[in-house]
């Protein structure tokens, strides 16, 4: 499946909340879904990206590893399931939202939760979902800059 599908499909399922343990597993659904598109994009994203598409994949990685596992069943991990990137730009932007909603779910959960446990794993995950999507942000620059210099290469 093509990343902005599943993008799209984490996104539906953070919106649809639930308790705890539910939205804390789409939270590490969606950094899972991070970590495998930056490896995409590591390895085969355009160059420019290469090293910003790495850091991601560290953070996001750091953004699962602060959480518990999610017990899922076989095939119901999205991460799983990316099969193609597509359009690097749309995808980065599709994950950029998604990354943000992700840390709004987090701030919602920390407010409600009365386990201190959860409180500070969500505050770990806030942190880890921000700078993924700081990075995320950084490829998306780093696109526009690229295609930016395109045109003056072409006239020169």
């Amino acid at each position: 499946m093509d990343a902005v599908r599943l993008i799209v499909t984490s996104r539906r399922a953070l919106a649809v909340g639930g308790d705890a343990p539910e939205i804390l597993t789409e939270v590490w659904q969606a950094q899972a879904l991070a970590q495998a598109i930056g490896s995409r994009l590591a390895v085969a994203g355009p160059p420019e990206l290469r090293g910003e598409a790495l850091g991601l994949t560290e953070l996001a990685g750091r953004g699962c590893g602060v959480l518990d596992e999610p017990r899922l069943a076989p095939g119901d991990l999205r991460a799983a399931q990316l099969t193609e990137l597509g359009d690097a730009r749309q995808a980065l932007s599709y994950l950029g939202g998604l990354l943000g909603e992700v840390g709004i779910a987090l701030v919602g959960l920390a407010c409600a939760v009365n386990d201190e446990g959860t409180y500070w794993q969500c505050m770990e995950a806030i942190d880890a979902a921000d700078e993924s999507r700081d990075r995320v942000r950084e490829m998306l620059r780093k696109l526009t800059d690229a295609e930016q210099r395109l045109p003056e290469r072409e006239a020169g």
